[in-house]
């Protein structure tokens, strides 16, 4: 039987086993698929009303329209249409590549079918809060319902995102700001190192306090929600844009990270938003229209690697006790992610428990009452289809939908309750910390006054929207810490620590002879210093563009909405500037990636005794472009022609005898193989993106204040080949829908260099110390014996809470008399109800058919046995070297042998960050719990442990230099 060409690459055959889905689930069929119900309204004419309860998600097919555009036109016209049409869709779709590959449109859904969406309130930890939120919930008016759950529409508050109150019951409008390393838009607040910075660090403490303090200034600008920490991408491309808003590249370490700064930003009463739920690990194609196709990516990912890898770290996050989910723009298996019930219904909120709401991002929904029914709580700015036109798949359309029955008033109700339960989870019914006031800051001015609502049109009395609050406190302290504790020393050939001197005089003196014989040639006078590179200098200042989307000056962050305004940015040459002693050390400052030719420059070259060269490597969200640089990076080179740069300096510098100290800031791994191995190049650091102490905490180390023990949160090869396949960014579209192929499953970054004995330039988790240490003793101890299954679900804990099923009256939701509507500004309220009908309606195929509850699930973060610590190992760590310091120790895990079941040869299940004093020894000890020891089960849909054979349990100071080995 030929196979269908609608699933290629979709839905695959596994080698092993005929008819195994690359999906979540075994067994379904395309009939059992995610729809969108109101494109089947669209397409069907029997359920074609005049105006549809809730906007289609999916537009009609482009063709009728252009179709009854020219109907009846001449066949003139018609040929000039279609030779516009014709060069518009080769542009939008990459040329004439669209048509080789185009297959039309996939089915949609091959995700299958989790309905209804699991209430929450079922957890111990959060039953109080239910319960108070079920007590304000119940007075609500439907009009007030629908406002928690819409945003007022883009720049109709101050905030990125806004949704609207519940007056007579005293819920406030909650102020929703990104982003995941500071306060985006504001003034005076701190900009911290990003997410990749922190994962550098190893530091289950920094990343805690950076959250903390992060949420602080939260709190003191008005914010209730932050939009972060991020998670997802993961990193599954080396080049993708925005994965240095995340970690790294491993999920275990994503995990601890997200959580840690979870549980930092919601000890101070701010809900975090963990995102992006899940796979979007590409800016190419993210979301429909911004690459000029009308539908995003699809990531077709199998369900072993779904919950192996991807969604990994977000179970982390719901251990946590994370308020928000934040689901993402792209589509997984030919289903949007934030209609996608499998994911959101049924491993979010079952699987894992999860008890907080699930919002969008901004206009990731795609439909109204199919994302309702899929389990979307949120959607946000509120705008629908399209950025500020004020028409919202929901508002005036949910009350629409509520009111003639295709969205059950119970889900409505639930979505309602997840938000308000947030709300008092975090505590933020105490008006001394959370007084009922906007934001002191706008998103979209710096005048200190200006409108509320900036994005409509309609006459507004201005108010104070910029308050100029200072937030910082000594928050620079834990930036700057974090920056040097984030800096990886990737070479080290003993020119590292430098001397503020220099060099002492006897040593000085020594080098300058040994100098004098190779090359005939006598330095004398002070130490010289040269400074190359663009990167070490302030350029024209960190905010010059807008959101940073441009490469210049020395690199603290990637672009788009991760990104802040910077309250200033100690540039690399200010601090050394600084350090050195002047009386000892010239500067010579050549800050510039072209540094000018000709003899009077290679003479200064020649008489320099020291080099340091700047380098770096830029990328960040989709709606943004650099150079060649569209959000995801072309190739993992240093921009700027970094490493010519390097190259010349390394040739020139004193004559080809000083001494080269190359620093790098990016947004992730970038390839050295053309000068790494230079003889002169004696010492690399890789800087990540240190935020604004970016100078000082590079000056910390370079000059041994602080001991370097920053690791790789990612592997650095020697190609991008060396990343395999599914390592390469879906830069040209395959389709009209471009479908982008999990295939390497579980073998992404350090696990594809180990499956395939590639040897990288540097592993995951390496880094060097200016100290020295020894692994010594392991023991490995069992807590728990070994069982396949995790224990049964335990019974819920708590209760939901339920409400009178009766459908309100349809004045609740009628526009007050003489109201004043601001244009564009998403209300609740409809002109009239006589156009709402109830009627039978199209539900998605498999939603009247209850889902097994997943013997996975049971409680926050998943089946509470799955977090039980099975076995621990300790062993004992000594600083061997001549200076304190910190050590990274890392466990890694590797499975027994199963037949028919791949695991890779190992992966990261512990690390700490451990301070030793000269000669100091400690003993650390990991635990290690049923989920660490576990594979995902594709049949049994559950976490397996194996019970067969031993594990292996490897310690070392990195992935690949692993110097202790034990077994259970």
């Amino acid at each position: 039987m030929a196979a269908d060409p609608s699933k290629q690459g979709l839905l695959r055959a596994h080698p092993d086993r005929e008819g195994y889905r690359r999906s979540f689930e075994k067994g379904d069929t395309d009939s059992d698929s995610d729809l969108d119900v109101t494109d089947y309204l669209e397409r069907d004419p029997s359920f074609a009303p005049s105006k549809p309860a809730v906007r289609a998600g999916h537009a009609p097919p482009r063709r009728w329209v252009i179709t009854r555009i020219i109907a009846g036109r001449s066949r003139c016209c018609i040929v000039l249409l279609s030779v516009i049409l014709g060069s518009w869709l080769i542009l939008a779709a990459g040329g004439g590549y669209i048509y080789h590959k185009f297959q039309g449109e996939p089915p949609y859904g091959q995700s299958p079918p989790w309905y209804p969406t699991p209430k929450g309130g079922s957890a111990r930890t959060w039953a109080k809060s239910y319960e108070k939120a079920a007590k304000m919930v119940s007075k609500m008016t439907l009009a007030e319902k629908v406002n928690i759950t819409t945003g007022v529409g883009w720049q109709m508050g101050l905030a990125v995102g806004t949704n609207a109150p519940a007056i007579h019951v005293g819920f406030p409008q909650l102020q929703l700001q990104d982003g995941p390393l500071g306060i985006r838009f504001a003034d005076n607040i701190t900009a911290f190192p990003a997410g990749i910075t922190v994962g550098a660090t190893w530091n289950k403490q920094l990343m805690y306090a950076r959250g903390k303090a992060h949420a602080i200034e939260a709190r003191g600008k008005g914010v209730n929600v932050l939009l972060g920490p991020c998670v997802g991408p993961l990193g599954r491309m080396p080049a993708g844009g925005r994965n240095w808003e995340g970690f790294g590249a491993d999920p275990y370490l994503q995990g601890i990270a997200g959580a840690e700064t979870v549980k930092g930003i919601q000890s101070e009463g701010i809900m975090a938003t963990i995102k992006h739920f899940v796979a979007n690990e590409q800016e190419h194609f993210r979301q429909p229209w911004e690459w000029g196709l009308p539908h995003a990516i699809s990531s077709n990912i199998d369900d072993r690697a779904l919950h192996e890898l991807y969604a990994w770290p977000f179970g982390d996050a719901v251990k946590a006790g994370v308020a928000s989910v934040m689901c993402s723009y792209n589509q997984v298996n030919n289903s949007y992610a934030c209609g996608n019930s499998k994911l959101l219904n049924g491993i979010l909120k079952d699987e894992l428990g999860f008890q907080g709401f699930v919002m969008s991002d901004w206009l990731a929904q795609r439909s109204g009452v199919g994302t309702a029914l899929a389990g979307l709580d949120m959607t946000m700015p509120g705008d629908g289809l399209k950025w500020a036109n004020g028409e919202s798949l929901w508002g005036p359309q949910l009350s629409k939908a509520v009111l003639n029955g295709s969205v059950p008033l119970e889900r409505l109700n639930d979505m309602v309750t997840r938000i308000v339960a947030a709300w008092y989870q975090l505590g933020q019914d105490d008006e001394t910390k959370f007084p009922r006031q906007p934001p002191n800051f706008s998103s979209w001015t710096n005048d200190r006054f200006g409108p509320p609502s900036y994005g409509s049109k309609s006459p507004q009395d201005e108010v104070e929207v910029n308050k100029f609050i200072d937030v910082q406190a000594n928050h620079s302290v834990i930036a700057r810490e974090v920056a040097a504790e984030g800096t990886v020393l990737l070479k080290n050939d003993g020119v590292l620590p430098i001397s503020r001197t220099g060099l002492p005089d006897s040593k000085l003196k020594a080098r300058r002879e040994n100098v004098r014989r190779a090359t005939g040639k006598q330095h004398e006078g002070k130490f010289k210093v040269g400074i190359f590179g663009d990167d070490a200098g302030p350029g024209k200042g960190p905010n010059a563009c807008k959101d940073r989307n441009c490469n210049q000056g020395t690199l603290g962050s990637g672009w788009g909405s991760g990104a802040v305004e910077f309250p200033y940015l100690v540039s690399p040459v200010e601090a050394l500037r600084k350090q050195f002693d002047p009386s000892k050390v010239e500067l010579h400052e050549y800050l510039t990636d072209k540094p000018p030719n000709g003899k009077q420059y290679t003479t200064i070259l020649e008489g320099l005794e020291l080099c340091f060269v700047f380098a770096n490597a830029d990328s960040g969200e989709g709606f943004a472009k650099w150079d060649d640089v569209s959000g995801d990076r072309p190739n993992l080179k240093l921009q700027k022609d970094g490493d010519s740069l390097i190259k010349k300096v390394s040739a020139n510098c004193g004559g080809g005898n000083g001494d080269v100290i190359v620093v790098i800031h990016a947004v992730g791994p970038v390839l050295v193989e053309e000068w790494i191995d230079l003889p002169n190049i004696k010492a690399v650091l890789l800087g990540n993106l240190p935020g604004e102490e970016s100078g000082n905490a590079l000056a910390d180390v370079l000059f041994g204040d602080i001991n370097p023990s920053g690791h790789l949160p990612y592997t650095i090869g020697k190609s991008l080949e060396d990343y395999g396949p599914g390592a390469k960014v879906l830069y040209l579209p395959n389709g009209v829908v471009p479908q982008q192929e999990f295939s390497e499953g579980l073998y992404i970054d350090y696990r594809y260099f180990d499956k395939q004995g590639i040897d990288p330039r540097f592993e995951f988790g390496f880094g060097l110390s200016y100290t020295t240490f020894e692994f010594d003793n392991i023991s490995v101890a069992p807590k728990k014996a070994k069982s396949a299954l995790p224990a049964p679900r335990p019974t819920p804990a708590a209760d939901p809470p339920s409400y009178p099923a009766d459908i309100p009256p349809a004045s609740e939701v009628l526009f007050p008399a003489d109201f004043r509507a601001l244009d564009k500004y998403v209300y609740p309220y409809l002109n009239s109800t006589d156009d709402i009908v109830s009627r039978p309606y199209p539900y998605p195929d498999g939603y009247t058919t209850v889902q097994p509850l997943s013997g996975a699930g049971g409680d926050e973060g998943g089946n509470p046995d799955l977090w039980e610590i099975y076995v621990s190992v300790t062993f004992d760590v000594k600083n061997t070297g001549s200076r304190d310091g910190a050590v990274v120790p890392q466990l890694y895990l590797s499975y027994p042998s199963k037949q028919g079941v791949d695991f890779p040869v190992r992966v990261l299940r512990g690390f700490d960050k451990i301070y030793l004093k000269r000669g100091e020894t400690k003993a650390v000890e990991f635990g290690l719990t049923r989920r660490d020891l576990s594979y995902w089960d594709v049949e049994q849909q559950n976490w397996l442990m194996v019970t067969e054979g031993k594990y292996t349990f490897a310690v070392g100071e990195s992935s690949r230099r692993l110097s202790l080995v034990g077994k259970w």
